[in-house]
């Protein structure tokens, strides 16, 4: 018994009261001197097919219903049938179905597939800026209806729910609030919907206005919510137990709450085997160290501590610089601004004119800066292969904050050599330490400790290990999936 009535006898109200998805639309209809009653999710279903095909026909065919089995028997669709079973009619809403009920017999109805199974999908639509070799490629697009449909297509589950609020005085931004009921903790939800109730602006124009307004310090430059452009990795979050939010307009989603960890992690390390996953893993960490801190050591080690490097290494060095007037401070500013400009160049262009202009820019440019004798070619190749570095970070907004603090940690190498060094890393930790991310710490697991979420951190563990969602979330169901013993089922073979 539900508020008066049983679930057999009204479906249609209990479908009303139970499902609070924005995306579950309801409406009635007259016919025949009775409403006919409408449930479907609009994010999944062909909206011109209910229009063409249902209604149409039925507003031409009043007369001959009478009944389920009238409509059943007219209506110009192969996959209908008759259903009173709800786990049944909850399944096929959430693939694409509509059910049609009348006033006479409540308990029952009609599901009509109507599946909008093309909508969002290649080639319009491939995730460009993060791309993967293994795995889905498809992203999200302008259409915020297009992206609710992608996310529903691959969350196939009453539980996932969309609160759509309107953002900007002026603009009327749309903003889907997207969780999953009952695994996402309600304190984050509550967080982010407040959150959103306060923001007063004229115009937003895209998601990353959002992750601006919303974030717990807008004085930082690291991201605290992860941005991205991939189905695959906001479903992933929203499994996990984090909030996403979805603006229309903009082909970008952000989920919430984020550790630093999580802007190192790529989709591309579950599609993989755990052995190589992790291995892939660790060498982006390493490449992320390099990116950050060779430049800097370079111009502590040629300023301050030339004495520690070795006599192999020391010959080659001051043979390089030995036509170079400026000091390794100036000569390192300046071919990281002309690989900093060379890379916005090739952002702003044309694809093919900015991976021509990348190429030959930097040959031409290095060769020519070598030989007027304003840097050295061991410098070159350090700078080089930091800003290759710079390109394993998956999240396009962490690699600007890590290109970013390349600058002053140069700055700090200058003045203090490695003390610098230390004093920018120093006030690195302790910035990071005071981050969080909607109330939740941002150096999680190393800030509180916590070593079982090492397992997915660090290093990417076999799935038979990393069953439970992140403990930092504070989900309220804990475990994502059990496993079984496949490998004790099968033919044996031994006793053959």
């Amino acid at each position: 018994m539900t508020g008066g009535f049983t679930i057999q006898s009204n479906l249609h109200i209990f479908l009303k009261e139970t499902i609070k998805s924005n995306d579950f639309v309801q409406f009635s209809i007259p016919f025949n001197n009775q409403p006919l009653y409408f449930s479907f999710y609009k994010s999944v279903v062909n909206g011109e097919q209910i229009h063409h095909d249902i209604l149409s026909f039925l507003q031409l065919n009043t007369d001959e219903l009478t009944d389920l089995d009238d409509v059943k028997r007219l209506i110009p669709i192969e996959e209908i049938k008759l259903s009173s079973d709800l786990a049944e009619v909850i399944q096929s809403l959430l693939t694409g179905a509509i059910y049609l009920q009348m006033e006479s017999d409540l308990n029952a109805g009609i599901l009509i597939s109507i599946d909008d199974s093309k909508t969002g999908y290649r080639p319009y639509n491939d995730s460009e800026n993060e791309y993967s070799v293994v795995g889905p490629k498809v992203g999200f697009v302008e259409d915020l209806d297009t992206n609710l449909h992608l996310i529903r297509k691959g969350i196939i589950s009453e539980k996932l729910f969309f609160e759509e609020n309107i953002v900007g005085s002026i603009s009327k931004t749309r903003v889907v609030l997207a969780y999953i009921d009952g695994v996402t903790n309600p304190q984050h939800i509550n967080t982010v919907r407040q959150r959103l109730t306060a923001i007063d602006m004229d115009v937003v124009f895209d998601s990353s206005f959002l992750d601006q307004v919303i974030a717990d310090n807008s004085n930082t430059p690291f991201p605290l919510f992860v941005t991205s452009e991939r189905v695959d990795r906001i479903k992933y979050a929203l499994i996990s137990g984090q909030v996403a939010l979805i603006s229309s307009g903009s082909p970008y989603a952000i989920a919430g709450p984020a550790n630093l960890f999580d802007f190192f992690i790529s989709p591309e390390d579950y599609y993989l085997p755990w052995v190589l996953g992790s291995f892939f893993r660790i060498i982006r960490y390493v490449a992320i160290f390099f990116s950050i801190f060779a430049s800097s050591f370079y111009v502590a080690l040629l300023t301050f501590h030339y004495n520690i490097i070795p006599k192999a290494m020391l010959g080659p060095i001051i043979e390089s610089r030995v036509n170079v007037p400026f000091s390794p401070f100036l000569e390192v500013i300046f071919l990281e601004i002309t690989v900093e400009l060379l890379r916005e160049a090739g952002a702003r262009l044309p694809t093919k004119i900015g991976q021509t202009l990348g190429i030959v820019g930097g040959i031409i440019l290095g060769q020519a800066a070598v030989q007027a004798g304003l840097t050295s070619s061991i410098l070159i190749i350090i700078v080089s292969l930091s800003a290759l570095a710079s390109f394993t970070t998956p999240i396009f907004k962490m690699s600007n904050t890590l290109r970013f603090f390349r600058f002053p940690l140069m700055l700090l190498a200058a003045i203090w050599g490695a003390l610098g060094i230390m004093v920018g890393v120093v006030f690195l930790i302790s910035h990071l330490l005071r981050l969080k991310s909607l109330g939740t710490p941002y150096l999680v697991p190393f800030y509180p400790f916590r070593y079982k979420q090492f397992a997915d951190s660090i290093i990417r563990s076999s799935l038979s290990i990393i069953i439970n969602r992140p403990g930092f979330l504070r989900p309220l169901k804990t475990e994502k999936f059990k496993p079984h013993k496949h490998k004790d089922i099968g033919d044996d073979y031994d006793n053959e």
